[in-house]
């Protein structure tokens, strides 16, 4: 039996990032492969019509690219912290019907994965825990959560295509306190200069009637902009697109590998890594 969910809910915010990552495997199997995305949309009843006919279209092939490099760009810094720390938390912030923890989970580390209650509860449904994983109910923004995670083996945290809807005072005081709560933890996510998250939250700010766009939280250059933030912390970023993979794959064209430039480079697309300091 099919999970059925309706247009227009809650539940097809979930539904739609899904079908992207299940489109990146068929269009770019080379560059990434979302098992689980893959299987899910077959369990899923939900009208994929106008998603499927958006899809043909050359942008919308790129924008599906664009979240393959993503989802790999943040696997890579997982996979880069728990070379040093294999008992640490993966904390998946805002995860959706994300994958991410197990894709990179390397036998001994511990899962978390965190979104709002009703998320939560079709993840249960959809994506049963497994051993060492736990599924988070909360608030991210409510940081009684902190007190969820077990960081005695470090935490590595990551958000991908959160933070864009947080305003940028809401995501500095979250940052500030997980540095001081989380000493040698690490947190990865991506993010965009004021001109791409405009347009990434096109449709959203017009159906919300939000005017100030620019309380929303942008990066143009992260290391002299987040640095600002605390002491407690070491910033680094890498272009979103090509700062992993020079994308010169059989399944990736050359106008989109130019695309992939003007993003990272005009855009200021990127994915940051902040560094706690301090010791666990």
């Amino acid at each position: 039996m099919k999970y059925k969910i309706e247009k227009n809910t809650v539940q097809e915010t979930l539904v739609i990032p899904l079908y992207a990552r299940k489109m990146c495997s068929e269009l770019f199997p080379n560059l990434y492969y979302d098992e689980t995305a893959v299987r899910l949309i077959d369990k899923i009843d939900y009208d994929f019509s106008v998603a499927s006919k958006k899809s043909d279209s050359f942008m919308q092939k790129f924008g599906f690219l664009e979240v393959a490099t993503r989802q790999n760009d943040i696997a890579w810094e997982i996979r880069d912290y728990l070379k040093t720390h294999p008992n640490a938390a993966v904390v998946n912030l805002g995860c959706g019907l994300d994958d991410t923890g197990r894709y990179c989970d390397n036998g001994r580390c511990k899962i978390y994965n965190l979104d709002f209650p009703d998320v939560i509860t079709i993840r249960n449904e959809l994506l049963p825990v497994r051993e060492r994983e736990k599924n988070v109910p909360c608030n991210l923004n409510d940081t009684k959560w902190f007190k969820k995670i077990d960081a005695s083996g470090g935490a590595v945290f990551f958000a991908s295509g959160v933070f864009y809807y947080f305003f940028a005072e809401q995501v500095k005081s979250l940052v500030c306190a997980m540095a001081k709560t989380f000493p040698g933890g690490r947190l990865v996510f991506d993010a965009a200069g004021k001109t791409a998250v405009k347009l990434i939250a096109k449709t959203w700010i017009k159906t919300a009637k939000i005017k100030d766009v620019n309380a929303y939280f942008s990066v143009s250059d992260a290391k002299k902009e987040l640095s600002l933030w605390s002491d407690n912390i070491s910033v680094s970023s890498r272009g979103y697109m090509l700062g992993y993979n020079d994308l010169k794959n059989p399944s990736v064209n050359g106008f989109f590998r130019l695309l992939a430039k003007f993003g990272d480079n005009v855009m200021k697309m990127q994915i940051v890594r902040l560094d706690f300091g301090g010791t666990l």
